[in-house]
C-alpha cells in the first residue's frame, strides 16, 4: 500500500458509496452453534465465507474480532489470514479488532504484524489500547503512516467497566479520554502522518465528550449499536459536526443474528446501512 491514500481517506470514499456500517465478524462458539456450524476450524471457515459473501459490495468495512480466531490456535489464525485475503478480494476494508498495545520493541513488533508490508496478518487497520501511555503507540502510527494503513485507538468505550479510567482527570485538568483525542488530532495534523491515519473508538451509547470531534482528523469507530443499546436515531446528535464519511457505526451480534443465510444477512446489512446513512447524512 506504499504511496496510497490514507486509511481515513479510503474509508471516507467507501462510506460515500456504501454507507457508514461496519459489520463485525465475531464467530463466537454461541454464534457458530446458532448458525448450525461446528465450533472448530471448519465452522469458522464457513462462517467467514458467508460473511464475505453477504457483506461484499454492501458495507465498506468489516471488523473481525481477533479473539474468536485466537481461541482456535494456529489453525484459527490461519483462517483469519484467509479471511483477510478473501475480504480484500471482495472489495472490503478490514479492521482487525486486536486491541494491541505495548511499549518500545514490543509495540514495533505489533506494528509489523498487523500493519507491516509482507505480514500475512496485515489488515487495513488495527485497534489499539493507549493505556500504557498514548505515546507508546508511536511505532504503530509510524508503520501505518508508511503503509497507508490505520490505527484505531480505544478512547471512549461503551462498556461501563472502562468509564472510570477514561473519565479520570489528569494533572492538567483534562480527562484521560479527551487527552487521547487531542493526541490523535495532533498525529493527524502532523507533517509525517497523513490525515486519517489515526482514529478513535467512541461508543455509540455515550453522550458527547467535551472534545470537538470535528477536529479529530481521523475515523471514529462507534460500537454499541443494537445489542449494547444504541439506536440509529441516537447517532446524529452524538456525532454532530464530524466530517462526512468519518463515522463507522459498528454492530456484530445484532446484525449476525440475521444469518446463516447469506441473502438474509445481506438484506439485513443493506437495510441497516441505508438507515444509518439517512441518520448520519
Amino acid at each position: 500500500m506504499d504511496g496510497t491514500a490514507s486509511f481515513g481517506a479510503r474509508v471516507t470514499e467507501a462510506v460515500g458509496r456504501l454507507g457508514p456500517l461496519c459489520a463485525g465478524i465475531d464467530p463466537s462458539g454461541a454464534l457458530l452453534e446458532a448458525w448450525g456450524l461446528s465450533d472448530d476450524v471448519k465452522g469458522l471457515r464457513s462462517f467467514c465465507r458467508t460473511c464475505v459473501e453477504a457483506f461484499g459490495g454492501v458495507v465498506p468495512v468489516v471488523k473481525p474480532q481477533v479473539a474468536f480466531f485466537e481461541r482456535h490456535g494456529s489453525a484459527g489464525m490461519a483462517e483469519l489470514e484467509r479471511l483477510l485475503i478473501e475480504a480484500a478480494g471482495a472489495g472490503l476494508l478490514v479492521l482487525a479488532d486486536a486491541k494491541r498495545g505495548d511499549i518500545d520493541t514490543t509495540a514495533a513488533a505489533y506494528a509489523e504484524a498487523w500493519l507491516g508490508e509482507g505480514s500475512t496478518l496485515a489488515a487495513d487497520a488495527v485497534t489499539a489500547h493507549p493505556y500504557l501511555g498514548v505515546a507508546a503507540l508511536s511505532p504503530l502510527v509510524a508503520v501505518a503512516a508508511r503503509t497507508g494503513r490505520g490505527v484505531i485507538v480505544v478512547t471512549r468505550s461503551s462498556n461501563p467497566e472502562g468509564r472510570s479510567l477514561q473519565e479520570a482527570v489528569t494533572r492538567s485538568g483534562t480527562s484521560v479520554e479527551d487527552s487521547i483525542l487531542a493526541q490523535i488530532a495532533a498525529w493527524n495534523g502532523s507533517s509525517d502522518v497523513p490525515t486519517g491515519t489515526v482514529g478513535a473508538v467512541i461508543g455509540a451509547t455515550l453522550e458527547r465528550t467535551g472534545f470537538p470531534l470535528g477536529q479529530l482528523g481521523g475515523i471514529i469507530l462507534a460500537p454499541g449499536l443494537g445489542a449494547q443499546g444504541a439506536q440509529p436515531h441516537d447517532l446524529a446528535a452524538r456525532f454532530e459536526g464530524c466530517a462526512p464519511g468519518s463515522v463507522l457505526v459498528s454492530t456484530s451480534r445484532g446484525l449476525l443474528a440475521a444469518g446463516p443465510d447469506p441473502a438474509h444477512l445481506r438484506r439485513a446489512a443493506t437495510d441497516l446501512s441505508e438507515e444509518l446513512a439517512t441518520v448520519l447524512g
